[in-house]
């Protein structure tokens, strides 16, 4: 066991849930002025344009859940290798720059399409499909980090 094996567990599991927030966070404020703007005009429109909002928040779930899974993996009494220190650092690092990226990319296309829709009502099928794709972005840096995660055996 490495001394400073633990600190990169550590590191995954803080990079993960950090990241992830700073891209729900920003996906949040983006699509969230974008309503602002468009409720003074057509408030009628304001629950149907929080698709955006909310989708920028499962965002930071994945981060949520991947953090969960390495400190789990985490324990004092059992040995900690450092490819597994470095492997739930890859995967905290996986998820937390998908999410960053999935974030940014729900907060553009949620302030661009909600001030579209509130002009054009036929625009919410295609926000929410743009929208789904770019949270799909989020939900394959989950699934590689689910998949490096399983690969932390600690016999190294």
């Amino acid at each position: 066991m490495s001394e400073f094996a633990p600190f990169f567990g550590f590191a995954g599991a803080a990079a993960s849930m950090t990241f992830t927030a700073l891209g729900a966070a920003y996906g949040t404020i983006k699509a969230g002025v974008g309503i602002a703007g468009m409720g003074t005009f057509r408030p009628e429109l304001i629950m149907k344009a929080l698709i955006p909002v909310v989708m920028a928040g499962i965002v930071s779930v994945y981060g949520l859940v991947v953090s969960v899974l390495i400190a789990n993996g985490l324990s004092p009494e059992n040995k900690y290798s450092l490819f597994t220190g470095l492997l739930h650092l890859g995967s905290g690092l996986t998820t937390g720059f998908a999410g960053l990226s999935a974030g940014y990319a729900i907060g553009i296309v949620g302030d661009a399409c909600v001030r579209s829709y509130s002009f054009q009502p036929r625009m919410f099928v295609g926000m929410v499909l743009i929208l789904i794709f770019a949270e799909v972005l989020g939900l394959y840096g989950l699934i590689v980090s689910l998949i490096l995660n399983t690969k932390a055996d600690n016999s190294w």
